[in-house]
Order: structure tokens, then sequence, then C-alpha cells
């Protein structure tokens, strides 16, 4: 009798999803030659995520718009135009081959943006050039005073205080009373939480979700079907899911910088409080999603704990405790925690090689990479550091120069994949190829 989910261990979890990562169910491999590639891809990945040497290194540029841009078109574009955007990511995929893509990941739909009147980003065609990418607007979207209302109850924080101010579809919602107020109790007590949904604003409200619902369907029908197109060509997607540290997803998008960085002085408690109610949201957010998605790997982007952002006592005071237990948390449900440290982490890489060996993969953007193989190289997988600039502005010599440093420095024995140190947008395609190239030859293990 096979065993429920809650009934295994961390290691039957993790050996459940890497299963359906190497082999994904629900595809037709368009021939065996893609099957077998896939394969060898996919494992290629778990074996370094493991600390084992791999046949080579694996090569994943962090791509972003670049396909956009390299196919003649703009973010703005393929935004709005899901065949398009389909179109421009599968042939950045076939034309480059590496050895794991984001498929469509950052091409998020615009006109549910527009329909949600979603203010904290701009993007492309709506507030920054059609050209460009994304721009956060960052704002303080929860007051100071407002702590004890996300720590009792963070749905509705969510639901009728944070949402209505970051979506302008969502002000209605204000007016809302918390589910909870429903009970089993008879006469008005019951009818009573429902008054509020009758009141002509909400319903229009609950109009434009149903609207941005439909336009969310269409747009995963077009991208999903994309998605499965480069799995049965070949082609694993690197990740399954993403989430936040709770520094993070309160000083990124609640209290923003300037809020987060007063409250760990005047109220400190209040804020660890709120850390700690936040952390098993983000583990279920990443973990939910990886397990629906058959794809372990959780990508966890890393701001406000980079060098310089917070002191050594600060971070290891409200930063590093939250991430350990996020990914502590994200490995007992089976996951490959994949932390993305953009900017430097020079002065952590001593505090975060406290986890369990082969269990994470650290992505690093500016980090010194051979200070992190010597600190880390012994616990977890690291990937990166190849320069956006070098990528940007660079020659491919320049670029299999700096793919053969990092090839020496890193992969001495397995727990290295080639990575971009950021996410590309604008890059030539010949110092790309230079990059997929240079990892495929010199990057293979004796």
């Amino acid at each position: 009798m096979e065993k429920k989910w809650e009934e295994m261990s961390a290691d039957e979890k993790r050996e459940e999803l890497f299963a359906k990562f190497l082999s994904p169910e629900g595809i037709e491999f368009a021939s065996p030659e893609a099957e077998k590639a896939y394969k060898e891809r996919a494992t290629r990945i778990k074996d370094a995520i493991e600390m084992k040497k791999p046949d080579r290194v694996p090569v994943f540029p962090f791509v972003g718009f670049f396909p956009a841009l390299y196919a003649g078109l703009t973010p703005q574009d393929v935004m709005y135009d899901y065949d398009k955007c389909s179109m421009v990511f599968k042939k950045y995929v076939l034309d480059f081959e590496p050895d794991a893509h984001l498929g469509t990941f950052v091409a998020a739909p615009g006109k549910l943006h527009e329909i949600l009147d979603y203010k904290l980003y701009v993007w492309p065609g709506h507030g920054v050039a059609p050209e460009h990418s994304y721009q956060c607007i960052e704002g303080e979207y929860m007051t100071a005073n407002e702590y004890d209302a996300l720590i009792q109850d963070p749905s509705n924080f969510f639901a009728t205080t944070y949402l209505p101010r970051v979506f302008g579809a969502f002000e209605p919602f204000q007016h809302l009373t918390p589910l909870t107020n429903i009970t089993e109790m008879y006469a008005g007590f019951t009818a009573a939480s429902f008054i509020a949904y009758g009141l002509p604003p909400v319903q229009e409200a609950l109009k434009k979700l149903m609207e941005a619902g439909s336009e969310a369907l269409k747009w995963i029908g077009v991208v999903g079907a994309c998605h499965a197109e480069m799995t049965a060509a070949g082609f694993p997607n690197f990740f399954g899911a993403g989430c936040k540290v709770p520094f993070d997803t309160l000083g990124d998008t609640l209290r923003g910088t300037k809020g987060i960085m007063l409250d760990m002085y005047r109220q400190p408690a209040k804020l660890l409080e709120a850390l700690e109610a936040m952390t098993p949201i983000m583990i279920k957010m990443g973990a939910s999603t990886a397990k629906m998605n058959g794809n372990p790997i959780v990508f966890i982007p890393l701001h406000k704990g980079a060098d310089g952002f917070l002191s050594d006592e600060q971070f290891k005071t409200f930063y590093w405790p939250y991430m350990r237990k996020l990914i502590m948390g994200l490995i007992d449900e089976g996951c490959v925690p994949f932390p993305w440290a953009e900017g430097g982490y020079n002065t952590r890489l001593k505090i975060i090689r406290d986890v369990p060996k082969g269990k994470v993969l650290y992505g690093f953007d500016t980090t010194d990479m051979a200070k992190a193989k010597e600190i880390l190289g012994d616990v977890a997988c690291i990937g990166g550091n190849m320069p956006i600039d070098l990528l940007s502005i660079g020659t491919p010599q320049q670029v299999t120069d700096c793919a053969k440093k990092l090839i020496d420095t890193c992969a001495k024995g397995g727990g290295y994949i080639m990575m971009s140190g950021a996410v590309i947008d604008q890059a030539k395609a010949e110092n790309i190829k230079a990059m997929i190239d240079a990892t495929k030859e010199y990057g293979v293990y004796k």
C-alpha cells in the first residue's frame, strides 16, 4: 500500500518529486532522442545539486526578456500576445540548447495587470518603455501600527488591507468582514457576514477578479502548452515554484525598505513576531506549488540580506533565522531550496553554510565564487556568477575565458551549476552562446 504524502519522510518526498522531474507525467516526447536528452539534462542537474559528479557541469542562463529581444520583439509584445510569447521562448531554447530554461516565467500577462490595476510594479509599455523590464514601485503598503492585524490574521490582512492598496480592483474589499465570522450560529449572525458582498463596488470588484481569472486561464493555456512542448523536445524547466524569505516579504512589499529598517530599531519584537507568522506561509507557498508542478526546486530571491544592507548582528537576528526555517521547512516537504543571493554575500557565507549537506542550491550574483566554493563547497551546490555586464558588452572570447575560470574555480568534485549572475534581458546572442558552448566543452568531468 502506497504511503500518503503526509506519512512520507522528507527524503521519500524528495525522491518522489525528483522522480517526477526526471520522468514528467503526461509528456509524450518528440522522439527517443529527445527523451534521452531530457533525462540526461535533468539527471545532470539533480547530480550537481546532490554534490555528485555529473557527466559535466550543467549550464543554465537565467534569462528574462532576452528571448523576446533576440527574436526582434519587445517585452511588451510578449506580455500582451501569448502566441508571440510562446514562439520566442521556444526559439531561444531550441537555438541555444541550455540544460534547463525558465520558460515564460518573466513574461506575465500584461492585460491581467491592467484589469486588476496593479500598482506595485510598472511593466513594459505601462510605465516603462516597451523594450525595458519591470520596475518595482516600493511604498509603505502596510503601516507601522498594523503589525498586530497582520500577525493575528494574515489572510484577512492581505484580503482587506494589503491587496486593496496594491490592486485598484481590490479597493472595495476593505469593506469585507473576516470569513472566520461565518460560523454555525443561526439567525442574523451568518447573514451579516455577507452584507458587504451585496454592495455594488464589491460586486464590481468580484467581476474584475473573474475577468482576471479568465485572462490568467487564457495565458496559462498558451504558455503551459509551450512548456510542455519544450519538455517533449528534451529540455527541463529549472524550477517548479518560488517563495520569499520572510524579511523580504515584509521589507519588499509590505513595509518597504525605509519602514522595515525603522522597525528593527523602533519595534523589533513586533517585527520578529511578524517574521515568525510569515514563515509557514512562505513554506506552504513554495512546497505546494513544487508538488503541483512535479519539480522540487524552489526559487527564493534574496534581496535585503545582501552585504551592506544589514549589519552582521541584524542579519543573524532578523534575516537568517527565518531564512533557515524556510529552508528547513521546504526540505521537510521534499523540496530543494534555491536561494538566489542578489548582490554580494561574501560576509554571509559562513552563516548560510548551516544547512544539511546536498539539500540546498545557492545561486550567486557578485559574490566571490572562490570564497563561496571554499566555505560552502562541502555542504551545498553553488551556482553563478557569469557577469551580466560581460554578457551585455563583452566579447565571446571574454565570456569563454570567464566560463573556464568559473569551472576551474567551482566545479572540482561536483556541486556546481554554471549560471548567469542575474536575470538576462539585454545581452549579445553570441555571448549567451559562448557561455553555453564553453561550459559544454570545458565542463566535462574526467
